[in-house]
């Protein structure tokens, strides 16, 4: 069994790349990235990495868990050479949601980078923040 190194948060609009879909393909490439903060974090992610996936702007959730695949590797959507894209698989659909409301609510997550770093789509996550994110999702 693959060691977990660290725990992310990746952002996707679901009207445009969704849990689902992530599902469906079976694995997918995390592109399309242009912020330098996530771009490093992209950089750092290892295989086995854990990821929870994230809702953004309609249902504003975690929904999932993915892991990463493939480590960095240069952007197909990027021309210039500068940004970074890895591969995720999908692990599980949580049992329920976790919302950004729930998130906000709980002192244990208030310094959770989603809600410190709002902006940023590929953030850290603690191993604390990533087993009470699971407790809160039943387990």
């Amino acid at each position: 069994m693959t060691k977990i190194n660290s725990y992310w948060l990746m952002k996707s609009e679901p009207d445009v790349y969704s849990w689902d879909d992530l599902v469906a393909e079976g694995e997918g490439t995390w592109d399309g990235v242009r912020n330098y903060t996530a771009r490093l974090n992209l950089r750092a992610m290892q295989v086995g990495d854990e990821v929870f996936f994230y809702h953004s702007n309609i249902g504003v959730e975690i929904v999932g868990i993915a892991v990463i695949s493939q480590e960095g590797f240069q952007d197909p959507t990027d021309e210039t050479g500068r940004w970074t894209s890895v591969k995720v698989k999908p692990v599980r659909k949580l049992k329920r949601p976790v919302t950004l409301k729930e998130i906000k609510a709980d002192p244990a997550l208030a310094e959770m980078e989603l809600l410190t770093k709002f902006r940023l789509s590929v953030s850290k996550v603690t191993e604390a923040e990533w087993n009470h994110v699971l407790a809160l999702a039943g387990g």
